[in-house]
């Protein structure tokens, strides 16, 4: 005799063998670090399938690890993350040299584009002005810069390593390495297509202004600018400057200051997220009021530590690795994961709201500077908003018990231990 079966029963093994197929590719993928389908990674392939005969960059393959060998968790075609200024070309003049990663360079970042100079001691990048604004931050030695705004208040200090300037977009300046041994800097443009080479010179002007114009409108003879440059400065040996006090008497008493200093000590700031893994400290049009198109914060990771998954709302993060050795995982829709190695010099870039991680994988602290292209700071923790959310939600979701759950940290942490 032949069993009876009711559609009900029929419906029910259809959809436990459905659970059973599922079920089984997903053990197939690994669950644990190989979610995709067909799977990914080192882990799914034979030796002879993962070997890589060559020709290599040996050198390169082993400062982007991630690159030749990506976990198991990335997945899609996400655009190049990473860049660095050590693959840049420089321009060397005898006070010193530059060299810049923009858009021509690094398609993906087009909210900043990234210069880095060097000035020797006395070494002077002339008088100019831009037409996007200008953020920096010291990395090495002292400068001194000055600068007029559009009111005639005029402005003049003292930087070193850790301290950022601000400039508007329009407003001149200039900058001097001082000291012993000059400075060194990063700059960052609020437009990723910006140039260093395409500068506002007063150099060029002159030389490109008829004498009697400039007579008239100095109120000098002609022939006093018989000796000035025919090319442009750009960057020149100069004399050391003097004290600071005696640039400041100069400028300051017929123009007064300016009302927000265009300078700001960010690695003395007190940090707004700090623990035994690290610290966060930030400059924002909040604390460092004339940065009005340009947030940034300086991170450090202790070793072992990672900087905690997290995305901005607001703006794309350009990153510029200072200290220490980074991997870097960067989540997107679709689903993208890109996982990226960092050394000193390198420059990553994040889109706005893409989710990412930070993990410190050297044996020194790591630190980095992000910068955005917005007035004020702004970022979403995962944590943060997996802790208050409602816990049956998270629950379900996510197919976690109700103890873990319990267990996520109330508040951001910032930077959280291995």
């Amino acid at each position: 005799m032949m069993p009876s079966f009711s559609r009900r029963k029929i419906l029910a093994a259809g959809a436990a063998g459905g659970a059973l197929t599922a079920t089984a590719a997903a053990h197939a993928a690994g669950v644990f670090g190989n979610p995709d389908l067909p799977p990914q990674g080192q882990m799914n392939a034979t030796a002879g399938a993962f070997a890589d005969p060559g020709p290599q960059n040996a050198v390169m393959e082993a400062q982007i690890p991630a690159f030749a060998n990506p976990p198991a968790t990335d997945v899609g075609g996400m655009a190049q993350l990473w860049s660095s200024f050590s693959i840049a070309p420089k321009r060397v003049q005898a006070g010193g040299w530059a060299r810049q990663v923009t858009t021509a360079d690094f398609p993906i970042s087009t909210t900043i584009a990234g210069v880095n100079m060097r000035l020797g001691p006395g070494g002077i990048r002339e008088l100019h002005w831009h037409q996007q604004a200008e953020w920096a931050i010291m990395t090495y030695g002292h400068c001194r810069v000055t600068a007029v705004d559009q009111n005639g208040h005029a402005f003049v200090d003292d930087v070193a390593a850790g301290d950022l300037w601000y400039f508007p977009a329009g407003l001149p300046h200039s900058l001097q390495g001082i000291g012993p041994d000059g400075c060194e800097f990063v700059i960052c443009f609020d437009n990723g297509a910006a140039s260093e080479d395409n500068t506002l010179l007063v150099t060029d002007w002159f030389a490109h202004t008829p004498p009697e114009v400039l007579a008239k409108n100095f109120g000098v003879p002609q022939s006093a600018f018989a000796n000035i440059p025919l090319q442009d400065r750009w960057i020149f040996q100069g004399k050391e400057p003097g004290p600071l006090a005696a640039d400041v008497q100069a400028i300051l008493p017929d123009a007064g200051p300016v009302p927000n200093p265009f300078t700001f000590h960010l690695s003395a700031s007190t940090p707004v997220k700090q623990n035994s893994n690290g610290m966060i400290q930030l400059a924002d049009s909040t604390n460092f009021k004339a940065a009005i198109t340009v947030a940034a914060a300086l991170v450090t990771v202790k070793p072992g530590a990672m900087r905690e998954m997290h995305w901005h709302p607001n703006a794309a993060e350009w990153q510029y690795y200072i200290k220490g050795k980074a991997r870097m995982t960067v989540f997107n829709t679709g689903p993208q994961a890109a996982t990226i190695d960092f050394n000193p010099g390198d420059i990553g870039y994040v889109p706005k709201s893409f989710g990412h991680y930070v993990e410190n994988t050297g044996n020194e602290d790591l630190v980095l500077v992000a910068v955005f292209r917005t007035d004020k700071y702004a970022e979403v923790a995962l944590a943060d908003w997996m802790a208050h959310t409602p816990p049956a939600m998270v629950e379900q979701t996510l197919n976690l018990s109700a103890e873990t759950v319990a267990k996520f940290a109330r508040r951001p942490q910032g930077i959280v231990p291995a």
